[in-house]
């Protein structure tokens, strides 16, 4: 099972606490730092000191770490580009050395948008698709050819496909709870397919129906990799657990209801229930990126007995 650590900088971070968060993610064993792509922080979070863009943070933690992949739970499709946010990622790969992954959403907090300018179309699905076709045409295209779309949202004509990614192919996730349309996007671009904050139970379901959706493409559902966002508060004692969920404003049950809080031995066992649901990789979403103990702990003992 691999463990990464999943943040949400718009809730209040600064860069600075955010490459604190990754330097520890890299020492402490972990396989991956990802981040949100927001602009505006949720629930009664003041946000300060505002947000941080989600492809800068990257850049910059890609020449400020070198073992743990770098990525986005979800970039949103209406934020950029699919042309600018092809270029955008692939120079990030070349920054990283290879270690980067996109993963791209249609895009759902429309208060964002108003409050910072950014068109929200009612057709996100739609262009979702399309920004796929194009940011993966870009980097498949063979180095000295040339690639053109000619669809309903975007259109590209003879464009070089440059720069090119390290990675022969950056892994791309697509994920959500979604019956249908998900899961066939799913089926024809993703090398990840991701289900955040579900219950076993939905976990379950939704990963069947990505499997479905594979087979029906002509892949071997094998091909991709299965994986959970869960929120998670881990403790040595109920005190500790207790003090963590209170410095997210969340409820110890609650948490234990829909999350990974606890013990951590009772956190090895909820993540061995996914597992059997058909998860290989876990991102650990981190509320509190002041709390490192609470990292150290997790890697101590929680990675140590998955692995």
């Amino acid at each position: 099972m691999d463990l990464r650590i999943f943040t949400e900088p718009q809730q209040g971070a600064s860069y600075d606490t955010l490459l604190t968060v990754a330097k520890a993610t890299e020492d402490l064993g972990f396989d991956a730092f990802f981040r949100s792509d927001h602009y505006l922080s949720m629930g009664s979070a003041d946000g300060l000191p505002g947000p941080t863009d989600a492809w800068i943070t990257l850049a910059g933690l890609a020449r400020e770490t070198s073992r743990i992949r770098l990525g986005t739970l979800m970039t949103a499709g209406t934020f950029r580009l699919p042309g600018v946010l092809a270029i955008q990622v692939a120079q990030v790969d070349q920054m990283s050395g290879g270690r980067v992954e996109l993963g791209l959403g249609a895009g759902w907090f429309e208060e964002e948008h108003k409050a910072y300018g950014i068109p929200f179309p009612k057709e996100k699905f739609a262009r979702l698709e399309e920004q796929l076709a194009v940011v993966t045409g870009l980097w498949g295209t063979e180095t000295g050819k040339t690639f053109s779309h000619d669809g309903t949202y975007y259109t590209l004509q003879d464009s070089p496909a440059l720069p090119k990614p390290v990675q022969q192919r950056i892994p791309v996730l697509i994920g959500g709870h979604g019956a249908t349309r998900t899961p066939r996007l799913a089926a024809r671009y993703a090398d990840e397919f991701n289900i955040p904050f579900a219950s076993l139970e939905d976990t379950e379901r939704q990963f069947g129906r990505v499997r479905a959706a594979a087979e029906e493409a002509g892949r071997t559902p094998d091909d991709l990799v299965y994986s959970n966002a869960l929120v998670v508060c881990a403790g040595r004692d109920d005190a500790e657990v207790a003090r963590r969920a209170a410095a997210i404003g969340r409820d110890v049950d609650e948490l234990k209801a829909n999350g990974l809080a606890g013990s951590p031995a009772e956190i090895v066992d909820k993540i061995g229930r996914y597992a059997a649901a058909g998860s290989s990789r876990i991102y650990l979403q981190i509320l509190d990126l002041d709390d490192l103990d609470h990292l150290e702990l997790l890697s101590s003992q929680v990675q140590s007995q998955l692995n």
